[in-house]
């Protein structure tokens, strides 16, 4: 597939970016800095300016694509990952805005040129914990996409208003436009965090106990491009386990005792589920973090 892939130079997309290419998939990445990877040209573009973005989606890929004489070749999908990653890098107005006007923009862009499917990037803080105000509690266990979303933060707000606008040109277009709920990033080299996680399992509660390994981003992100007919859908981005020791319930009884569970959960399974992905999509993980980190 023909990619335009929006923040490819992030610190998920510098992971997903390169899954995709030794997928076969050809990606032009869109983005404020470069991405140094082999065969992937990066268009520097603002996604908060709609003309950049329509002029954008309908580009070459790279100076091959003059020599057919034919003009751009069509975009198959668009996956939009540019963004500003969290509060306190912008004030808060401008964080809301570049992140919804942005992907207004691109979605719009895509919809109009006609590409039909479109991957979205939200976030677990639509869950309203992450960046909260104070020791919020969950409202339940597990968190799933059903799950009533009141982020109080500019990002996570954001991140709320931008999956209703997927849904809306969705509903509008008949595009496929699927949004995903990444949780907190894990790059291979961050794995020697994770002892100091276990030691204090409190630190982990704003990302609900859970975590996503880039490149398994990489093979959610490739499943959504060939799942085709969904119209738009909310998914969870999550591997499959608690980032505890201890089994998930017990866990969870004795650090949330006051939460509730609304079903029963696997015995590791993490807080922030990602049942929806493996069953639908048919996610199977290959980074569990027990592979990186001593027993």
């Amino acid at each position: 597939m023909r990619i335009v892939f929006t923040g490819g130079t992030g610190k998920a997309g510098r992971h997903v970016v390169p899954y995709l290419v030794d997928r076969g998939h050809e990606v032009l990445n869109v983005d404020l800095k470069p991405l140094d990877h082999p065969g992937v040209n990066t268009l520097l573009a603002d996604i908060t300016d709609s003309g950049q973005m329509f002029n954008a989606l309908s580009s070459h890929f790279g100076f091959e694509g003059y020599d057919t004489g034919r003009g751009p070749a069509r975009v198959d999908a668009v996956v939009h990952f540019a963004a500003v990653p969290r509060v306190l890098i912008h004030p808060d107005n401008e964080t809301f805005r570049i992140n919804t006007v942005g992907t207004y923009n691109v979605v719009e862009a895509a919809v109009k040129l006609g590409i039909r499917k479109i991957v979205i990037a939200s976030s677990e803080t639509t869950y309203g914990v992450c960046f909260a105000e104070g020791d919020r509690p969950f409202h339940a266990f597990p968190l799933e996409e059903d799950y009533d979303s009141d982020p109080m933060d500019s990002y996570g707000l954001s991140k709320v208003v931008n999956e209703r606008t997927a849904r809306a040109f969705a509903e509008r277009s008949g595009a496929d436009i699927y949004a995903l709920r990444i949780g907190n990033v894990i790059e291979p080299h961050e794995y020697d965090r994770f002892p100091a996680f276990l030691a204090d399992p409190m630190s982990r509660k704003r990302n609900a106990w859970s975590y996503i390994d880039a490149r398994d981003l990489g093979q959610i992100v490739d499943l959504c491009l060939h799942k085709d007919g969904l119209g738009y859908q909310v998914f969870n981005a999550t591997n499959d386990t608690i980032t505890a020791r201890e089994p998930t319930a017990a866990f969870l009884a004795r650090h949330q005792p006051g939460t509730p569970l609304t079903r029963e959960m696997g015995e590791f399974e993490a807080p922030l589920s990602n049942r929806k992905i493996r069953e639908v999509l048919g996610f199977r993980e290959q980074h569990d973090w027990r592979k990186y980190v001593a027993e």
